[in-house]
């Protein structure tokens, strides 16, 4: 019924989270979204963003994937169903609340395939001893990504985490990246370490998102 309503009017529940505030989980035009105030955290935008980067991969050679900031898991739900993905995922989200918000309304669920950790994305990035051949990091809160995650100290972490020639996604601000200097910086870091790195600005018409291929 809220489907077949939501093709009418949207139809919204709240849940208050600890770390992203009120959030909504809303039905619309046949489709549930997960949002924060200002912001869709998955099955929305951030779904077509994440989708974007992802084809500017070639997931024939990634064995093994890991998302921080793994949101409602719609990134997930993109890797499984959009390119048949079919490899290991290692999610980490800080938010018990979202997590079983995925569970309960998106059906994403551990299973041999995918496995879910509730921490900061710096605690898992900092003890993490296992390598990945695709990092995708979505670290936003409503609007931003913190500035702990814009650092490069913890980008030299991300890149101890990643295999040798494997791919790193950023879904950045929502910002130009002409008028972002954390964002030159960690463009900067990248190419020293000689990755490919292609920015590409207004993606969906909102975010900047990196991708640094490895060579």
């Amino acid at each position: 019924m809220k489907r077949l309503l939501s093709y009418i009017y949207p139809v919204t529940k709240t849940i208050e989270s600890q770390h992203s505030g009120m959030l909504e989980i809303t039905w619309y035009n046949g489709k549930k979204h997960l949002n924060s105030k200002n912001a869709n955290y998955s099955y929305g935008s951030l779904q077509r963003i994440l989708k974007f980067g992802i084809e500017k991969i070639d997931l024939k050679k990634v064995n093994s994937v890991l998302v921080l900031g793994m949101g409602g898991g719609s990134v997930i739900e993109t890797l499984r169903k959009d390119f048949n993905f079919q490899q290991k995922i290692t999610a980490v989200e800080i938010d018990a609340s979202i997590i079983e918000i995925a569970k309960t309304e998106f059906g994403i669920t551990e299973n041999e395939k995918l496995k879910i950790y509730c921490l900061d994305a710096i605690d898992f990035i900092k003890t993490n001893t296992e390598l990945f051949d695709l990092i995708i990091i979505d670290l936003f809160i409503d609007l931003t990504v913190p500035n702990k995650f814009q650092r490069v100290d913890f980008w030299k972490m991300i890149l101890k985490s990643k295999s040798s020639k494997g791919d790193v996604i950023f879904n950045a601000d929502v910002v130009d990246n002409k008028s972002n200097t954390k964002l030159d910086e960690i463009i900067s870091f990248l190419k020293s370490k000689v990755y490919d790195v292609s920015v590409y600005e207004k993606v969906n018409n909102t975010n900047t998102v990196i991708v640094a291929n490895g060579l």
